[in-house]
């Protein structure tokens, strides 16, 4: 795999392009993890993805990594597929984390993959189920829409409350 600034641009295209399948899948993700949580969330647009695709691939160091992942497991198959399991788990749950942020949401992401992925099943390489379902996870736990993403955390430490 060689990665340039066009190939980059590409990898964002595809990946933009992709919501009439990550966008239904994200969502679904949304709803049953709400009512496993007895919460609401909202749900996401294909714009609202695309916007956000935007703004991952914005960040320079950020988008490199997606892109690669994201080419990884589009070529990745495997004969007999189980042999690879363990890989195009390994490549998504990375994606799903690299794309959701920081800790914790990183975490969430990548927790949320495992979800997605038993959910989802996509025709092609066997890497390419695990890039919906990374995709889904990462872009669903990074967006808006999570009650307790919308406000500032209680266990935040202003340096001037605390002792010296």
């Amino acid at each position: 795999m060689r990665l340039t600034p066009a190939t980059v641009a590409d990898e964002r295209e595809w990946i933009a392009e992709r919501a009439p399948t990550v966008v239904p899948l994200l969502n679904d993700v949304r709803t049953d993890l709400a009512a496993a949580f007895d919460t609401e969330v909202g749900s996401v647009s294909a714009d609202t993805y695309r916007a956000e695709v935007d703004a991952v691939f914005a960040d320079g160091d950020l988008a490199v990594n997606v892109a690669a992942l994201s080419g990884l497991l589009r070529d990745l198959d495997v004969e007999d597929d189980y042999p690879g399991f363990v890989v195009d788990e390994l490549l998504g749950r990375e994606l799903a984390g690299t794309i959701a942020g920081n800790q914790p949401l990183r975490l969430l992401g990548e927790a949320t993959f495992h979800y997605a992925d038993v959910t989802t099943h996509t025709e092609g390489t066997a890497g390419l189920d695990d890039l919906d379902a990374a995709l889904a996870a990462g872009f669903q736990t990074r967006l808006p829409g999570w009650e307790w993403t919308a406000s500032e955390s209680p266990f935040a430490v202003d340096s001037d409350d605390s002792r010296s």
